[in-house]
Parts: structure tokens; sequence; C-alpha cells
């Protein structure tokens, strides 16, 4: 299948999705049999409506951690870092919980989530030069979940500790480094991790959704300790660019080669299986099959901003999602499904929701934990429902809870494998984790492990 890229059809489906979720602002690009289209709907922010357009800067959250990963990998080239070297190699100071994980993490375990540590830490050391450092430091404040390497959690905290060995082998800052090591060389000049440089430009701010009211998200910015998790902010050209570059052979468009061809294949390989959402974790990439068609891809979500970049490789098809909206992450979600299908032919089946009787289905209620927020499953007219209570902690460590989404029914579709069937967290997918003995160690939704209560 190669359908032509047709702008009003795209505008179709991208303002419907915006009315259905209530997003004020969404800047969408694609590339695709060579040529790229980019555009923007709506306005920057209800309280200071600017109109989005394609240059429009966004907070890309998440995406940062797959630039992060570039940065890496570009200093293994130059025998700077090794992947499977332990950290404390880099940084003899590193301490954290677990003695062992410490001596023994390295930066393929970060890179891939495998740390085993809590993951979920946003705490603000300030604007300085040394923010990284403190950070890192009080690492050892956080518990050790799960043993090294055993389990894939998402881990934030996991990617500022390698922004600081970036830092340690660079001699930079983390922002510095990664401009020469990656933005400057593939001319993304306009991104940028710093409020005060984006502020003399077009950039959206974000939007908190409820059912009742859609309200300005504040504070705006990250705190510069979660920079090389999630800091970055930038438009959706510079992002095509990138796309292009991850697509391609490891040359920027202007013939430079910043990384071997088998580097960018390393990053796209599976390293580790991970959650029920995706099919494997590579390093820094999610990795999943879209009805035989592979894509690589990493989402974002800062405060009421959100994000969704996807590569096709074998197709060199990419689509970017950009928005200012907490309720964006659907929008992300349902607009580059319709991409794939539409330009690609790509579409994963959906699962098949199985039968289970209510007394088996009580075995899995009760109340799951974590930091950011907690589960709690019920069984209610004969279905396992799930209500999210959001427990503050994001986008710094004593930010307030954030709205919580309605309820939504959970359907067995493989042993203790669930997806949500209700709006809006509808196609979600979760799955619990069994201890040796039988019992339920977790239950991981979001990417997150939430133990039992």
């Amino acid at each position: 299948m190669n359908a032509a890229l047709d702008p009003h059809e795209l505008a179709d489906v991208v303002q419907a999705a915006m009315e259905r979720w209530r997003v004020p602002g969404v800047a969408v690009g694609i590339l695709h049999a060579g040529r790229e289209h980019a555009t923007g709907f709506g306005v920057t922010s209800l309280e200071q409506p600017r109109p989005v357009t394609p240059d429009t800067l966004f907070q890309i959250g998440s995406i940062t951690k797959t630039f992060t990963a570039t940065a890496v990998m570009r200093l293994v080239e130059q025998g700077r870092l090794a992947l499977d070297t332990p950290v404390r190699a880099y940084l003899p100071e590193l301490r954290l919980a677990d003695e062992a994980t410490a001596a023994a993490l390295t930066l393929r375990h970060l890179l891939t989530h495998l740390g085993g540590f809590l993951g979920d830490y946003f705490a603000d050391f300030g604007g300085g030069d040394d923010a990284l450092a403190r950070y890192v430091a009080s690492l050892v404040e956080l518990p050790q979940l799960t043993p090294l390497g055993a389990l894939w959690s998402y881990n934030n905290a996991g990617f500022s500790l390698a922004g600081h060995v970036i830092e340690a082998v660079t001699g930079q800052p983390f922002e510095t480094a990664l401009r020469e090591l990656v933005l400057a060389p593939l001319g993304m000049a306009r991104a940028s991790f710093w409020a005060a440089e984006v502020i003399t430009e077009s950039f959206a701010v974000g939007h908190l959704v409820d059912e009742q009211a859609t309200a300005v998200a504040r504070p705006w910015a990250l705190p510069r300790s979660a920079h090389a998790a999630g800091g970055l902010i930038a438009s959706v050209p510079e992002l095509l660019r990138y796309a292009r570059f991850h697509l391609g052979d490891g040359t920027t468009a202007t013939g430079v080669r910043l990384l071997t061809a088998e580097s960018v294949a390393q990053m796209q390989t599976p390293q580790t299986p991970a959650d029920s959402r995706v099919d494997a974790w590579g390093l820094s990439w999610a990795l999943t099959d879209a009805g035989g068609t592979r894509t690589v891809g990493h989402g974002g979500a800062t405060h009421g901003q959100t994000a969704l970049f996807t590569l096709a490789p074998a197709r060199g098809f990419a689509v970017v999602l950009l928005t200012n909206a907490s309720r964006g992450r659907e929008l992300n979600g349902e607009v580059t499904a319709w991409a794939l299908r539409r330009y690609l032919g790509a579409s994963a089946p959906e699962p098949a929701p199985l039968t289970v009787p209510p007394e088996q289905l009580a075995a899995y209620a009760g109340r799951y934990t974590a930091v950011l927020d907690d589960a709690e499953l019920t069984v209610e007219d004969g279905a396992l429902v799930m209500r999210v209570i959001s427990n503050g902690g994001f986008p710094l460590k004593d930010s307030p809870p954030v709205p919580s989404p309605p309820p939504t029914r959970l359907a067995f579709y493989a042993p203790d494998r669930v997806v949500a069937l209700d709006p809006p967290l509808r196609g979600a997918r979760a799955d619990f984790i069994r201890a040796p003995d039988g019992r339920i160690a977790w239950f991981r939704t979001g990417g997150r492990l939430h133990r039992p209560v």
C-alpha cells in the first residue's frame, strides 16, 4: 500500500479527535514515500490563544530518552563509554539502596529500564550545573523494587543517571553535551531545554483535562534534574529530521556520519521483553508489531503535554504527534493507528476478550500501589473494574494529585493479561506478574510496577 498524503483527510481525522478528547492544540508530521507533510491545528493556550503551526515548539517528554541514548551510542563508538561496563567505572561515587545493584549496574540496564529501583522520582535540585550530580547522589534513598535485570519497569531515574554519566565522560553539562553530540549535527537549532529560550518562540502550553474542565497546567517546565529523561522541547519539522536519521544508516542529511549503521540497528534490536503494551524494548526504543509491520517508537508526557513518535523502518515511514493536553495521549494513539493503517495498511489486531467467571476475577481484586498512582480493582456486575487514583509526585516530587480518569472495565485476553474496554483508557494493556509461589507480586500498568496492598 502506498497511498498519497492527503492533507484534507488528515485534517478531518485530527480535528475530530481534538473535539472528542478536548485537546486545544496539535502539531502533526508524516514522512511517507520520501515526502514530508507537517501542519498544526488549534491554539497554543486557552488563556493566551495563538495558532499552532508546524513550527510551534512543544515539550516532547520521554521521547528525549531516545536522544539521550543516541548520545550514549555516539560516546560508545568514540570509545568513551561501553554499554556493559559497570556505571561505577564512570561514576565511582554511585550509591544505591542495594549495593549489589550499584556495583553491577550498566548503561544497558539503564537504557532498557532494567535497573529495578524506583523510577518515578522527580526531585528538583535547582537550575545549576550540579543539578544532575545532586540528583544522582540522592538515588541511594530510592527502594530497590526488583533484582537488577530481573523485570522490566519504566524508569525515569535511570535515564537521569545516564545523563550524568554523559556529563562525567564529556566534562560538560548534559544539555551542552547533547547539543554537540546530537542536536547540532542534525540541524535541530530550535530544540532546547530552556524556557528562557523558548519564550521568544511560538510554544505550546500544557492543559489538564478531566470530565468537568480544561485548565492550563502549571508549572510549565520540568526540573533540570529530569532533562535527560524528558526535558527536550522541539518542533515537528525537527523531529521529522530526527526520524530520517533513525530511519537511515547513521548519517545526517548533509552526509556527516554520526553513528554506524550497526549502532542504529542495535538501538532498534530487541534487548529485553517489556510489558504487555509492546513486544520488546530496544536501547531506549519501544518495539511493536503492527499487523506484520515492525514499528519503533516512543511516547512522551509532561505536565499537560503529550507526544508520540513512531517509525516503520522497513517502510521509511514516520508519524509525529505533539499535543498540549493530558488527554492528548488518546488522540496520539488514534491518529498514529489511522496513519499506519491508511498509508501502510498496517493494523495490529485487537485482543479478543476471554470469558472469566466472577469467582475467578475476585482473585485479582484489591488495591495496587505505586509512587505516582494506585490502581483499585473491584468486581462489579461480573466484570473487573479499575479505578486509577493519582498520588501526585509529577512534575515535581511534591506536586499534588492530578485528575484521575473515569473507571474502566478490564477484560482478560490471555492469562494474567488485561485490556481496558472503556474510554479514555480503552485499549490500554496491563499485566499481573506472579511470584514463584503463584501469588500476584505485581500489577504492571502504565509501564510501572504496582505492589498489592
